[in-house]
């Protein structure tokens, strides 16, 4: 146990950078939430006597991944309060940050629901602003997204996780994901959905209300029978460093059934950093080891890769 608390997670070194022509987008981060990381992790140095770690702001972040190649990110803001970090991000910062709003599924079943069934043998814990009904909530993310059409480029992420909530709250997730639904088709935006433990839920709902022009799989975590499905519908799945692990060749089959044209990559960090570094905190500079396990599995150089998610990105986000 004491291992696992300790667990060294302290910044990967940086990879190879990208080549200038094969520069790529982190289609989907919480850069808000990889600062904390830092942060911790500079006190962490200094508790230890050693220099305090150099990346713990926005800028630097960013600066950090265009070293490599990786020249512009969408954070996502799914809880109410980082609604508006992750606009403010993209407001100050033009061009390199754009953002995708939602109440994420675990959220959702939080918001006016106190008496809710929480998750399965897990500690459920409310915060004030959980007092806000979902529809509030959802009128919040509408709003924004209307309020900033240059920053807001995608609703997300939405969808279902039953790992967390499990079985009983499986009906407020779903009338969660088709209020996102209904949204994103309404504001004609991308949407990105987080399905975990999910799938058949996930794809039985976006077949029932038909699913946006543009959807996403976030983090792809699918086998090859739901690729052949996105593929069939023309969705779209994008790769995080999930896709780099031992056991997970079908999420890298899976980005062959659908084709270089619907796949792209991102980070979810400060989580899911790829291999060979999982375990410690993702940021956006670490696309190009999750590019390079694509790579294997297209036979293509990276660089040809890293070029096929940036048009991709550019369909999908028009960024």
């Amino acid at each position: 146990m004491s291992k696992h608390h300790h667990r060294d997670r302290s910044w990967a070194p940086a990879p190879p950078a990208l080549p200038s022509d094969a520069q790529v987008i982190d289609n989907h981060t919480h850069v808000a939430s990889v600062i904390p990381f830092a942060r911790a992790m500079s006190h962490e140095a200094v508790d230890k006597g050693q220099p305090p770690v150099p990346v713990y702001d926005v800028d630097q972040l960013l600066a950090q991944a265009a070293a490599v190649g990786v020249t512009g990110i969408i954070d996502c803001g799914c809880e109410l309060p980082n609604l508006q970090v992750a606009i403010d991000m993209a407001v100050s910062h033009p061009n390199t940050v754009h953002a995708a709003i939602a109440i994420h599924p675990n959220e959702a079943v939080r918001h006016g629901h106190r008496a809710a069934p929480g998750p399965d043998g897990l500690a459920v814990t409310y915060k004030p602003y959980h007092d806000v009904s979902f529809d509030d909530a959802m009128a919040e993310v509408a709003r924004l997204a209307k309020a900033y059409p240059e920053q807001v480029v995608a609703i997300g992420e939405t969808g279902m996780d039953l790992f967390r909530t499990g079985e009983s709250a499986a009906h407020l997730q779903r009338e969660a994901f088709r209020a996102h639904i209904a949204l994103a088709k309404e504001l004609n935006l991308p949407m990105q959905i987080h399905d975990r433990d999910a799938h058949a839920q996930v794809i039985e709902t976006l077949l029932a209300d038909g699913a946006p022009e543009r959807t996403v799989f976030h983090s792809y975590s699918g086998d090859t029978a739901m690729a052949e499905i996105a593929r069939e519908h023309g969705w779209y799945l994008s790769m995080s460093g999930t896709c780099s692990y031992k056991g997970n060749n079908a999420i890298l089959q899976s980005a062959r059934i659908v084709g270089l044209d619907h796949v792209m990559v991102e980070t979810d960090a400060p989580y899911l950093t790829p291999m060979p570094y999982r375990g410690r905190t993702n940021a956006p500079y670490m696309i190009p080891y999750t590019l390079s396990a694509l790579a294997d599995a297209f036979d293509l150089p990276i660089a040809e890769v890293a070029r096929g998610t940036r048009r991709t990105t550019r369909t999908v986000y028009g960024i």
